[in-house]
């Protein structure tokens, strides 16, 4: 199925609830389940530390903190950022040693970030700019989708 009708088919199942904790449960689950992803989820900032949210896949790392790994390093710049081999990005945080690639989409509400997405893989370089993109455009559909508590 193409990317713009996968799209669509996202935004249909998450408007009919704006709670963003279920929707980006629902998020994660569409995308393992559509897409096959090692891993994938959502850190919310919460005290100051991204915090594992809904995810699908492997135990994950549970706190991180700004600046620090593929996450914090999103969460700090507020850009997506494209991993095609983990274990040369400074600083990558290994919460599984299988995971190779990975993607990392900011979750931006009023000019602030207030999460992130992350993707990952257990193959080298399987994540192109065209992923990234779409990735880009599942967090607008997600974010449009739901009420956001600050």
């Amino acid at each position: 199925m193409d990317k713009e009708s996968l799209l669509a088919q996202l935004s249909s199942l998450l408007s009919t609830e704006t709670n963003f904790i279920t929707n980006m449960a629902n998020t994660a689950a569409f995308l393992k389940e559509q897409h096959g992803y090692f891993w994938v989820g959502f850190y919310s900032v919460i005290g100051g530390e991204l915090l594992l949210g809904p995810f699908q896949g492997p135990v994950a790392c549970t706190r991180i903190n700004k600046g620090k790994g593929v996450c914090g390093t999103v969460w700090e710049t507020k850009e997506s950022i494209l991993v095609p081999d983990v274990d040369k990005f400074p600083g990558h945080i290994a919460c599984n040693p299988y995971s190779r690639s990975e993607v990392v989409v900011p979750l931006m509400y009023n000019g602030k970030c207030v999460g992130v997405m992350d993707a990952d893989s257990d193959k080298l370089n399987d994540f192109t700019p065209e992923d990234v993109k779409y990735l880009e455009q599942v967090v607008n559909v997600l974010l449009e989708s739901s009420k956001i508590i600050e």
